[in-house]
């Protein structure tokens, strides 16, 4: 494969983390063994956000593309990729920042009613092999 196609897959790579990280816990909803791949990928995905990282996939597709001759960013995926979708000004640190809040607390919704669900079927199969 050429630089320039293994970027494309890279990016295509990042653009389906960065899915999976915003509403991956939703998947988890009808096939639970998804959380314990979501979780942690929504905690790097919040903690790369909060601390204003730069994912290694970033510099990594930025390597491909400089090999393939083609121009390389400067900026973070998010920068490049989601700002001018969502944010067509640009992503300043604050939103990045509510960004990362806002994967946090949707999660830790979605995962608290999960596990309110998992506990009250865990109760009524309980009631039924007593009564």
């Amino acid at each position: 494969m050429t630089p320039g196609v293994l970027a494309d897959l890279v990016l295509g790579v990042h653009a389906a983390f960065v899915l999976f990280v915003a509403v991956g816990g939703l998947l988890a909803v009808r096939w639970g063994w998804i959380v314990w791949a979501h979780l942690p990928c929504a905690a790097w995905g919040a903690w790369i956000s909060l601390v204003g990282g730069v994912c290694p996939l970033t510099p990594l597709e930025n390597r491909l593309r400089r090999q393939a001759g083609e121009a390389a960013y400067e900026t973070t995926f998010l920068d490049r990729y989601v700002a001018p979708i969502l944010y067509p000004d640009g992503l300043s640190r604050e939103i990045q920042v509510g960004m990362g809040v806002a994967v946090l607390v949707l999660n830790a919704a979605l995962y608290l009613w999960l596990w309110r669900r998992h506990v009250r079927k865990g109760s009524e199969a309980d009631a039924a092999v007593v009564g």
